[in-house]
């Protein structure tokens, strides 16, 4: 009879994981009623991510009958991949990777654009360098990434201009800041509101002043962080869609009111310990510059030009072999 009891445990199992993973429905808490979710995040818990750690930390998703599971991104953790295995519902993703997943015959949906503006620009001092026009880069040691976002930016930046690789030195970099702080790289990419942050108060400790290579100041539009869903969700289960991502936006509406700073702060501090109070207070300012441009733009809104430049940068880099029609998979919500 145990045995038996075993067999039954394990077969009920197997039929959840079915039913999840070929079926693309949600499983529901017995308990509380409420609708079990994975939300797979692009990167670690900082301010960038404000408004997730938010909608987490504060009861959005509870208010909204949703039990959502924030989940920590990272290398090797990628949210599309989890979106085709069903063992998230949704994730965050940056435009490339969508546009690469897409080309591959993902069945992947973008319902919201979290930042206006791409948080990876490039750092310099502005007391040796001023960049008012790409040719001021000329003869210059610029950081690149290899493989990363900012070497597609990077090159978008110098065809746009005009100007061959050959005239900056390209320098690869890491994740050590140390050639940039000895003065070997004279820009440096960054996430201008997390990393930018704190290489801007380091050389402010060192009574040097800082400035941005802003890609979209020169044309470039490049985007970035954006949630993500597979077209079975939008198609069998709209309703919580749509529950989803309006608790969504309101966490992150909320996260970035100046009234609720300190909470915002709060939440953050608790998964991200190697930063102050102050310079999480400072790193969140400037996500609400990224985020939210003016007091009237809506949080969330996708930026429908900027996805066909991102897809135009990539076919012009061979970095996808077709175009995808990128507009086609842009669903936006009612904000």
């Amino acid at each position: 009879m145990r045995h038996l009891s075993r067999c039954f445990v394990t077969y009920s199992a197997l039929l959840l994981l079915f039913t999840v993973l070929f079926c693309g429905t949600v499983p529901s808490d017995a308990a509380t009623g409420q609708e079990n979710i994975n939300y797979r995040l692009k990167w670690i818990i900082n301010a960038s991510v404000a408004g997730d750690i938010y909608a987490a930390e504060y009861g959005f998703f509870e208010k909204a009958g949703l039990n959502v599971n924030v989940k920590p991104g990272g290398p090797e953790r990628d949210a599309i991949r989890e979106l085709e295995l069903g063992t998230a519902q949704f994730g965050v993703a940056s435009a490339d990777q969508v546009i690469r997943a897409v080309e591959k015959g993902a069945s992947i949906v973008v319902v919201a654009q979290l930042f206006h503006t791409n948080p990876l620009q490039w750092i310099y001092r502005a007391d040796e360098l001023r960049v008012s026009s790409m040719d001021d880069l000329k003869g210059r040691q610029v950081g690149v990434t290899y493989g990363g976002n900012d070497e597609t930016i990077m090159k978008a930046l110098l065809a746009k201009a005009g100007m061959n690789e050959s005239e900056i030195s390209i320098t690869s970099v890491r994740y050590d800041y140390t050639p940039f702080l000895r003065k070997q790289v004279d820009i440096w990419p960054v996430y201008q509101n997390t990393q930018g942050v704190y290489l801007g108060n380091k050389l402010a400790d060192a009574g040097e002043r800082t400035g941005f290579v802003n890609p979209s100041d020169f044309g470039v539009r490049f985007v970035a962080n954006s949630v993500v869903t597979y077209q079975k969700m939008i198609e069998e289960q709209p309703e919580l869609v749509e529950k989803f991502i309006t608790a969504l936006l309101a966490a992150w509406v909320a996260a970035l009111h100046p009234e609720n700073l300190n909470k915002s702060i709060a939440a953050i501090a608790k998964h991200d310990k190697d930063s102050t109070a102050v310079t999480i207070q400072q790193q969140v300012e400037a996500t609400r510059a990224m985020v939210k441009p003016t007091d009237d733009y809506p949080i969330g809104k996708i930026d429908k030009e900027a996805w066909i430049q991102t897809e135009k940068i990539m076919l012009d880099q061979n970095l996808i072999k077709k175009a995808v029609n990128i507009e086609q998979r842009l669903r936006q919500l009612p904000l």
